[in-house]
């Protein structure tokens, strides 16, 4: 009986300690367009979507989500620089973009927010007349859930 009344405390005392996360995306999109034409920004959403509103499984047949639903419009848009400009590649650019980036991150970390994960691509299509191209950063903070 004593066997059964420890481990149900051991159990229960897990439970209990465990720990429960929520999770943040904050995504930066800078352009490598030449010419300085691209469009860079740093976004942080600030509504909440549940997936599973906008999912169906494929026994169920096509997916009848409205776009228009599934879209946020409340969002933290930060203005980045451009990698490049008529001049070429411009370094103070990316300094600058790093700064903002940096004090994004770490406005974030005294909101209790932890850096987790950093994710980044770059697209292109690379042809003989390629003038198109993004370099994208999904940065991934977690926090305790409160």
């Amino acid at each position: 009986m004593k066997k059964i009344i420890l481990l149900a405390f051991a159990f229960h005392s897990f439970l209990v300690s465990a720990q429960e996360y929520e999770y943040k995306l904050v995504t930066c999109v800078e352009s490598i367009v030449p010419s300085g034409l691209g469009r860079s920004r740093m976004i942080d959403v600030q509504d909440k979507r549940n997936f599973k509103d906008f999912t169906s499984a494929h026994s169920e047949g096509r997916n009848k989500s409205d776009r228009s639903d599934i879209r946020v419009e409340n969002f933290e848009e930060t203005k980045l620089l451009n990698f490049y400009n008529l001049g070429g590649i411009r370094f103070e650019n990316i300094a600058a973009n790093d700064a903002l980036i940096s004090s994004k991150i770490n406005s974030l970390a005294t909101e209790g927010w932890e850096l987790m994960q950093l994710v980044s691509a770059v697209e292109s299509d690379a042809g003989s007349n390629d003038g198109q191209g993004i370099y994208i950063s999904r940065i991934i903070f977690k926090r305790k859930k409160q």
